[in-house]
């Protein structure tokens, strides 16, 4: 089977409860600061995975590694390639299929509803009002074409469908012990103060038992696409 390749953009932000689910070979790359990197072909995958991380997905200066990985995306739904873009993830998603990023649009820290509004094959395991984790303060547009999944008064885009591609604003992978991880690195949260540490992680605690099973599901939704490719 052909190995799915999971971008990612800084140690802290992995493939979470994402890659053990896939049931399939996994090629973790990070490439976000090589302006000319070398990925795969397309034919050499089974799926991409795209991580969330700190920067902007328009920051093409800090960052020369990000023009390759929109247009590995936009290649990707060209070919029917299956593709699960989470945070940044989804926002490059996004961009590369044509939709505007609005940096510091709102900022949405920590678990909070988000409201699924169209059915979608390996979205729907959330359910139609899931309590989700989210950590971002940009946003992106629905890309042309694309079928909006899912919406908070804050992010008017926090999923969406593109052909082969789902795009996430929120955060599948979690489990408690990324969680943990990220409560406990400086880069995540120096804009919060105790209190609100203290409140994601109580969240986390009575939200995960549910989020992660749902998510387990979702993961193997997109694995079943995998599959199916590779």
């Amino acid at each position: 089977m052909r190995p799915v390749l999971v971008l990612t953009h800084v140690p802290y932000e992995g493939p979470g409860l994402i890659a053990p689910g896939l049931d399939a070979p996994v090629r973790v790359r990070t490439v976000v600061g090589t302006a000319d990197p070398v990925l795969p072909e397309l034919d050499e995958v089974s799926g991409v995975v795209v991580m969330g991380g700190p920067m902007d997905a328009d920051d093409d200066r800090g960052h020369p590694g990000l023009a390759a990985e929109r247009a590995l995306l936009a290649a990707a739904v060209d070919a029917d390639v299956p593709v699960l873009g989470v945070c940044l993830g989804a926002q490059l998603l996004g961009m590369a299929l044509g939709a505007h990023l609005h940096r510091r649009h709102g900022t949405e820290i920590g678990f909070a509803p988000v409201d699924v509004v169209a059915d979608d094959l390996v979205l729907g395991p959330l359910g139609s009002r899931p309590t989700v984790l989210h950590w971002h303060s940009d946003a992106i547009d629905l890309p042309p074409g694309a079928t909006l999944l899912a919406s908070t008064p804050t992010t008017p885009v926090q999923a969406f469908r593109a052909g082969s591609a789902l795009g996430v604003q929120f955060h599948v992978e979690v489990e408690p012990s990324l969680l943990d991880l990220w409560l406990t690195t400086p880069t995540m949260t120096a804009d919060l103060d105790d209190e609100e540490l203290a409140t994601i992680r109580s969240d986390g605690a009575r939200h995960l038992p549910t989020l992660v099973p749902a998510a387990h599901k979702l993961v193997q939704g997109f694995a079943e696409q995998v599959r199916t490719r590779g």
